[in-house]
């Protein structure tokens, strides 16, 4: 069974009952237990929120989705330095007391799987990615190590390049501003007030034409939060999959059930060896299949 958004909104769970007439239980059951798609993609979050002309299908026979706590592939390990690749929807770190689920916690349970010790090894945050985003994300396993990774942060000698989808036609260019925590309406955004926010710079490679969008290539010089997202909102793109950036965005938007935002590269001198070490991260196939299903 699929059907077609035409109110945003609703929440998932709620669509769907609204659809077959099941009782909420059924419904729940069916959201949580990964039977419903949005725009191809499974979504087992009953509080989703559907946008205008997302197409939502029942697949009563899909399989079991994945066990989240088994994802996000180790893609570096050694003594002093991890890097996880990180699934969409998945905090970086915990934000509340013993919440479960995060990087962290997919790393240590990637341990317990290899027979390694997965408690007494800490892990220091070297840099974040939103909740939203996919991708690589490092931490540091020791303090020296942490130390080394900050500096090159500061210096901006680490190398991090992003994979985006934005709306519109968007041209290569440097963006460049300064960022404060609420910009007068209760986000974070730009000010003219530069003694009060915090520069932020990022440069922007326009990639691949596709339907209504643009696929690009983003290098952050700086790494202020939500700040790509910020920056192609601001300029009049925003990303496709944006729920909290588009107060401004009066045009039409496309549907997505994720953030299109990934963290393709990292590179970065090891903090102890003094090597080079560049690592990638493939797009993920909820990434393609919007990518796909956008090109001309």
């Amino acid at each position: 069974m699929a059907w077609t958004v035409e109110a945003a909104g609703q929440t998932l769970a709620a669509f769907v009952k609204s659809q077959t007439g099941a009782a909420w239980s059924v419904t729940k059951r069916q959201v949580t237990g990964g039977k419903v798609f949005v725009d191809g993609a499974c979504i087992t979050q009953i509080d989703h929120r559907l946008t205008t002309g997302q197409q939502v299908e029942l697949r009563t026979n899909a399989p079991k989705p994945r066990d989240p706590t088994r994802e996000g592939e180790l893609v570096y390990d050694d003594t002093h330095v991890v890097v996880i690749d990180k699934p969409q929807g998945v905090n970086s770190v915990p934000y509340e007391e013993r919440e479960l689920g995060t990087a962290m916690d997919l790393i240590r349970g990637a341990w317990r799987r290899m027979g390694k010790d997965a408690t007494s090894v800490p892990l220091h945050v070297v840099h974040r990615i939103d909740r939203a985003t996919s991708g690589l994300l490092m931490f540091a396993k020791t303090k020296k190590a942490e130390v080394g990774l900050a500096a090159q942060l500061r210096a901006h000698t680490m190398e991090r390049q992003y994979i985006c989808v934005a709306h519109g036609v968007v041209s290569t260019r440097r963006i460049e501003s300064h960022l404060v925590a609420d910009r007068g309406d209760g986000i974070r955004g730009s000010t003219t007030r530069l003694e009060q926010g915090k520069r932020a710079v990022t440069h922007v490679e326009a990639r691949e034409a596709l339907r209504g969008a643009t696929l690009c290539a983003v290098r952050l010089e700086t790494g202020k939060t939500h700040q790509i997202r910020i920056h192609f909102s601001e300029s009049g793109h925003p990303l496709v999959g944006e729920t909290v950036y588009i107060r401004d965005y009066t045009t039409g938007m496309l549907t997505s059930a994720r953030l299109m935002l990934h963290a393709h590269t990292l590179g970065f001198v090891h903090p102890v060896t003094g090597e080079r070490v560049s690592l990638s991260s493939p797009l993920p196939a909820d990434f393609t299949a919007v990518v796909d299903r956008l090109r001309l």
